[in-house]
């Protein structure tokens, strides 16, 4: 018999709404229970949309559900992450993890059970057969990634976003594009990071196999652009641009049930250790050289 994954999804949000309560409803394995939100209102509103109930406490949702799904900002889903984690649920997490190194880490220390972060594309089912045919298995000498857009237009929901606005794009759409390039290029021992004009945000990155690479970040483009590639002695790898997001999500809940946890907090972690080592430099006028922190 197969077994029905009761969640609880906490936020309201554009993207809790159309993203994680509609993932969660459509996929056959699982069962949105509850939701809890800031705004109690809204939290009424989404659970009754799906079919669920709205809690006003946040530790009684935890306590009905077995696994639980944030669509909240990253500093208060690293707070709730945790207790949730202490209490065994399973964790379907969205980027970055966590605003500091210290919390990301509390978020790992405290999971009981599996973890998945939604990085988008990396669970598009197109996108995952695409790097397992052109970019897994060969040698790469380095790689780019080039995510530009424009989110503080009237009319976008994610421009509304508090958090977003005072994190720029190395926070929001950074996680992204390293999710892309690490697990083909290895983890990050360097990284130096200049300012452009707006939020845009330039990395380049040293990996552990001696590869480099080079980031670019903006939520305040005049044009948007997603390019990803690699290259090396087998030519040069270029990602399709087109992610089907529910099909993405269904994808990151079966890694879920199957404890796929590739893409899990850990992972995240590192991902926010080189978030925080870039961020150290941009806050310093002379930029140098800094060195990302590793764990234990």
């Amino acid at each position: 018999m197969t077994r029905t994954l009761r969640f609880g999804l906490i936020g309201t949000g554009y993207w809790a709404a159309t993203v994680h309560a509609h993932g969660i409803a459509a996929h056959p394995q699982t069962e949105l229970v509850g939701v809890w939100g800031r705004d109690p209102a809204k939290a009424e509103t989404v659970a009754a949309q799906y079919g669920a109930q709205p809690f006003e406490d946040v530790d009684e949702l935890i306590g009905a559900v077995e696994a639980v799904a944030f669509a909240v900002p990253p500093d208060l889903q690293a707070e709730l992450a945790v207790r949730a984690g202490e209490a065994g649920r399973w964790l379907l997490l969205e980027k970055p993890l966590a605003l500091a190194v210290e919390a990301a880490e509390r978020v790992v220390q405290a999971a009981r059970a599996p973890t998945v972060v939604f990085f988008t594309r990396r669970f598009d089912p197109g996108l995952r057969a695409w790097f397992g045919t052109e970019v897994d298995g060969h040698g790469w000498d380095g790689g780019s990634a080039a995510l530009l857009a424009s989110i503080f237009e009237p009319g976008n929901p994610f421009g509304e976003s508090e958090w977003r606005r005072s994190q720029g794009a190395l926070w929001d759409v950074g996680p992204h594009a390293l999710a892309l390039l690490l697990p083909t290029l290895g983890a990050v021992e360097q990284v130096a990071a200049v300012r452009g004009r707006g939020d845009e945000v330039h990395l380049a990155l040293r990996h552990a196999t001696g590869a480099a690479s080079s980031v670019m970040l903006s939520l305040t483009a005049p044009a948007q652009m997603t390019e990803v590639r690699f290259w090396g002695s087998d030519g040069v790898a270029r990602m399709p641009v087109d992610v089907d997001v529910a099909a993405a999500y269904a994808g990151a809940i079966d890694a879920l049930l199957a404890g796929d946890t590739r893409f899990g907090a850990g992972f995240a972690l590192d991902v926010v250790r080189v978030l925080a080592a870039a961020d150290e430099q941009l806050d310093d006028a002379v930029h140098p050289e800094a060195k990302v922190s590793r764990g234990p």
